[in-house]
């Protein structure tokens, strides 16, 4: 079991540390290009490669969906009860609350937990947090209009391309398939890299109570969705995974959003930091629990 653990959690730390020990050496990174090259070109090329042609039924993409966006509204919930507990402004909390890191970590952590087979979920649970991430958190950041910032979205459309493949049991071309799959291919590994990066760049001013809002999150969010995925009736993959990605550390993103916003940055950076830092000691004993 420790092997296979192993095996899984490798690649991540490889990758994040590649990323880490490149910004520590004083290399530069060009952070803005990448995360727009991953967004808009390599994770709709991943969504329409990994879904188009996944042995995932249009219910089960659904309910997954469904079940994500309900996690993330009750984490929503919950994050209101952590401001208090903590004695924060819970417009501070809000954000990290729901929105955890399902791309930069979750989908490495499940491709090599869970296989092709998991992957197909783990990218629809990221979608779904991404599209909550990128209307709900651009309104509360203050950046303008949610449903242009929707319609302006690639995923969103190799989100309905991908539904629309599944529903009518179509096939892309080969071309295509072998197109968007090559360019897929290096989305994960820059999703890891640029993860090492973030948390070489940001400064960690507050690690006790990042960890106590971690400690406090973690299991929280597990046992929501674990809740949530047996309500909704979920398959036994889907259901771990659905735990296994709303359980993961504080998206990066959300310091970015902080930082807009100027909602004390440095205190969400520390989540950040924590939570991530947390997930190299706890994510090996969820895996073991949901492999």
């Amino acid at each position: 079991m420790f092997a296979e653990l192993f095996a899984v959690m490798a690649p991540v730390l490889a990758g994040a540390g590649l990323g880490f020990t490149w910004i520590r050496l004083g290399h530069p990174y060009p952070v803005e290009f990448v995360t727009r090259l991953v967004f808009n070109i390599g994770t709709p090329a991943l969504v329409l490669a990994s879904l188009a042609d996944a042995e995932i039924d249009a219910g089960s993409f659904g309910r997954t969906m469904l079940a994500t966006a309900l996690v993330i509204i009750a984490m929503a919930g919950l994050a209101f009860l952590l401001a208090w507990l903590l004695k924060r402004d819970w417009r501070v909390l809000l954000a990290p609350t729901m929105y955890p890191n399902t791309g930069n970590m979750g989908l490495p952590v499940v491709l090599y937990a869970f296989g092709s087979a998991g992957f197909a979920f783990g990218i629809t649970v990221m979608v779904t947090v991404s599209l909550f991430q990128f209307t709900v958190g651009s309104v509360l950041a203050s950046r303008g209009n949610p449903l242009r910032t929707l319609v302006k979205t690639p995923t969103v459309y190799a989100i309905l391309i991908s539904l629309a493949l599944l529903l009518t049991d179509t096939r892309l071309p080969l071309w295509l398939h072998n197109s968007v799959d090559l360019i897929s291919g290096f989305t994960v590994p820059l999703m890891l890299i640029t993860l090492g990066v973030s948390l070489a760049s940001i400064q960690v001013r507050n690690l006790k109570s990042g960890i106590g809002f971690s400690l406090l999150r973690i299991p929280a969010a597990a046992l929501v969705a674990w809740g949530i995925g047996r309500l909704l009736g979920l398959p036994p993959l889907a259901l771990g995974i659905l735990v296994l990605q709303m359980s993961m550390p504080v998206a990066v993103f959300n310091y970015l959003f902080a930082q807009r916003a100027g909602r004390e940055p440095a205190y969400v950076a520390s989540l950040v930091f924590c939570s991530t830092l947390l997930s190299l000691f706890y994510l090996p004993v969820l895996l073991a629990i949901l492999m």
